[in-house]
């Protein structure tokens, strides 16, 4: 029996535009790859520029150079996700976390809440930061910069854990919004 939840979002979208080869190849290379094509990406298929537009975006703050790890990346995604209650974005950057870090506790204490992990204090720092940026990005002051510059951190580093911090935020709204589902996959991963 189907409910709602095996629906990818509560929305009805009509494809508008046909996929491009380049992005049915992005799926190609998500199945094999992962074993799925995620959820987000099926979401945003319903149009073509949409979905260039997303996939660029995250794959440009998720997959390019930065003085950022990957795993340190997946952490601010997490933590916004947790304060923003993202059922999908938990669920699916949970399981990266628990992979890229090779401990599943650290997965579950991100998702749970991030001050309860061991983490280190540059990573500490990073993450209250996200976490303002969330919670109450008008309350930011140069303090607030300064102590991820005393952590270590450079101000492109800086940059780079705002637009992560940011478009999680962004990303979080739709998927409540729309609700979207993760994909089952995800659930089982690095456990």
């Amino acid at each position: 029996m189907k409910t709602p939840h095996d629906a990818v979002i509560a929305l009805n979208l009509e494809p508008e535009t046909p996929l491009s080869a380049e992005m049915q190849a992005y799926f190609a290379k998500c199945e094999d790859k992962l074993g799925m094509v995620p959820n987000v990406l099926k979401a945003y298929a319903f149009n073509n520029e949409k979905l260039e537009a997303f996939v660029g975006f995250y794959n440009d703050l998720m997959l390019a150079g930065s003085n950022l790890s990957k795993l340190e990346r997946e952490l601010i995604a997490v933590a916004v996700s947790s304060v923003n209650k993202c059922f999908y974005c938990l669920t699916a950057h949970g399981a990266a976390v628990r992979q890229l870090s090779g401990d599943p506790v650290l997965g579950e204490q991100m998702v749970m809440n991030y001050r309860v992990a061991d983490l280190e204090p540059r990573q500490r720092a990073m993450l209250d930061f996200a976490i303002l940026i969330t919670e109450d990005p008008a309350r930011i002051a140069e303090a607030d910069r300064q102590n991820l510059r005393d952590a270590g951190f450079t101000d492109r580093d800086i940059w780079d854990i705002s637009a992560v911090a940011a478009f999680f935020n962004m990303t979080n709204r739709m998927a409540s919004a729309t609700d979207m589902q993760p994909n089952p996959q995800y659930h089982g991963l690095a456990r």
